[in-house]
């Protein structure tokens, strides 16, 4: 192996081991799926960790993600789009995104739906909900009071499948008590919609957390690849 595929190993086998020793303590069945967020990465790291057994990764740039799913199409890796989505933009991502995990607001959905229908195949959609308190200059994703009619409006849509929901846990703020909002706003959404089991939260500095509370996925990105590469 190349230098940097050893650092790539390295960094894998401990979020897997974090992961795993965390689902165990949660009694989870099986251990979240761990998503590697390739955002700045090139293709050749996404080339290493397919060699690694990775299947899923997220990026959060449009262009970025396009150029990089393009390029690494012969690997049949499942590609995650967990960035802020454009409307304009929805259409295309559809085109190459196995699953949007960001969709925070109904005037997306028309766009996903078209692209989903035109790739001739269907889209996977987790709802992203913000966790931070009303009125601050918070990040982005949906007011929970929101999610019951965007659920509604994504699943009248033929090409997109309701999988569930993602949140990031707000600067600041203890993981857990953000997490534990997120555990609760779930189970409203699950006691609509049964089908919507997944759960995309936590990073590489949260993921213990995260799945404490349930989360099905985690995005990680350093604690996998290292320091994200200068943007020139």
């Amino acid at each position: 192996m190349s230098e940097r595929a050893d650092e790539i190993a390295a960094g894998l086998a401990d979020v897997r081991r974090r992961i795993e020793v965390a689902s165990e303590a949660a009694e989870h069945d099986e251990p979240a799926v761990l998503v590697v967020v390739t955002k700045y990465f090139p293709p050749g790291d996404v080339r290493i960790l397919a060699d690694l057994g990775v299947t899923d990764v997220g990026e959060n740039r449009h262009q970025e993600a396009q150029q990089k799913a393009h390029q690494c199409a012969d690997l049949g890796l499942r590609w995650h789009f967990i960035g802020g989505l454009q409307s304009n933009k929805a259409a295309a991502v559809a085109g190459y995104a196995d699953v949007v995990e960001s969709v925070d607001r109904v005037k997306l959905v028309a766009g996903l739906q078209r692209g989903a229908h035109d790739r001739g195949g269907g889209v996977d959609v987790l709802l992203q909900v913000s966790l931070d308190a009303p009125g601050s200059d918070r990040r982005a994703g949906a007011d929970p009071g929101d999610l019951e009619s965007l659920a509604m409006r994504v699943g009248e849509c033929a090409a997109l499948r309701l999988r569930g929901i993602m949140a990031v846990a707000p600067l600041g703020e203890d993981p857990d008590t953000a997490f534990s909002r997120l555990g609760e706003i779930r189970a409203a959404l699950l006691a609509q919609h049964p089908g919507a089991t997944q759960l995309s939260a936590g990073m590489s500095g949260d993921l213990e957390a995260a799945i404490r509370h349930g989360a099905t996925h985690v995005r990680v990105g350093s604690a996998v690849l290292g320091p994200r590469p200068p943007v020139l």
